[in-house]
């Protein structure tokens, strides 16, 4: 069974952030700058927990996971915005 998660994160260093995000890209969405929505079993979960703690410095990086709960039978995925408007982005994210 999987369950979808929003995972957000945090990362101080520019080249750790890409690495965070290179990894991140291949688990799930890109919705925003640091914002991924994956479907992932409880095994993906350990797998991704592991390989994001392999390139995150502890006392300066954070990697939030948000359980919301199974992914089957949800239905469709509804994002609102308030501001700019939400756009699917589906391109590299680019760190100078």
């Amino acid at each position: 069974m999987r369950n979808s998660y929003i995972v957000s994160y945090d990362i101080a260093d520019p080249k750790r952030l890409r690495q965070v995000f290179k990894a991140m890209r291949a688990w799930g969405d890109h919705l925003q700058f640091s914002v991924f929505e994956c479907q992932l079993t409880r095994m993906d979960l350990v797998r991704l927990r592991a390989k994001l703690d392999e390139i995150i410095h502890h006392d300066e990086d954070q990697v939030l996971f948000v359980d919301l709960g199974p992914a089957e039978g949800r239905g469709d995925r509804v994002i609102t915005a308030i501001g700019k408007p939400y756009v699917h982005v589906d391109a590299p994210l680019i760190v100078i």
